[in-house]
C-alpha cells in the first residue's frame, strides 16, 4: 500500500479524564500521601523483563502522527517532570499477544493530558507521542530494559492506511 496518497485528517484532541483514558490505560491522577491502593491506581505488568525508570528528554516535533507503536511486553507509564501539559495519540491494544495485530485508524483518539498527572497504558496500547509544544520536555518512563529494542512494533499509519493525522490542541 506504499503507493497510496496520504490523507491528512484532523484529530481534535480531548482532554483526558480517567473515563477517556480508561480503554487505553489509567490517567494517573495526584492523591493524599498515605492514600491506600484503589481503582485510580495503574495495574502494572513489569514481569517480562527488567524494569526500567528513567527520565527521557524529547525535542518537540510538529503534531503529525504518521506511525503508531506498541509495546506487547510491559505497560508502559509516561509523566512530564516539571508539569507541563502533553499530548498523546493512542488506538485500543486489542489482543497484545497477537503479533500480527494492526490498529483501528477509525478508532484512534489524541489526548491533552494535563501537568501534575501521570499515564499508565495498558499493555498493547497503541501511542504516538508525547507531543508538546516546548522545544524540550523531559519525561519519566517505567517500561522494561529492552523495550525500545526488542519490544517495538510500529505500524506506519501513511504507508498501511493512506493516513497521517495531525493532532489539533
Amino acid at each position: 500500500m506504499s503507493d497510496m496518497a496520504t490523507a491528512v485528517r484532523a484529530l481534535p484532541a480531548r482532554e483526558a479524564t480517567p473515563a477517556a483514558i480508561a480503554p487505553y490505560g489509567t490517567l494517573i491522577e495526584p492523591g493524599a500521601d498515605g492514600t491506600p491502593y484503589g481503582r485510580a491506581d495503574a495495574v502494572l505488568d513489569l514481569g517480562r523483563g527488567t524494569p526500567r525508570l528513567y527520565v527521557m528528554r524529547l525535542v518537540a516535533r510538529p503534531m503529525r502522527v504518521t506511525g503508531i507503536t506498541r509495546h506487547a511486553a510491559v505497560t508502559q507509564c509516561l509523566a512530564s517532570t516539571r508539569g507541563e501539559d502533553w499530548f498523546i495519540v493512542l488506538a485500543a491494544p486489542g489482543d497484545p499477544d497477537d503479533a500480527a495485530a494492526m490498529p483501528d485508524p477509525a478508532g484512534i483518539e489524541a489526548f491533552r493530558i494535563p501537568g501534575g498527572t501521570a499515564l499508565a497504558l495498558h499493555r498493547g496500547t497503541w501511542h504516538a507521542g508525547p507531543y508538546f509544544a516546548e522545544p524540550t520536555m523531559d519525561f519519566l518512563n517505567l517500561e522494561l530494559a529492552d523495550t525500545n529494542t526488542a519490544d517495538h512494533r510500529t505500524v506506519r499509519l501513511d504507508r498501511q492506511f493512506g493516513v497521517a493525522l495531525d493532532i489539533v490542541p
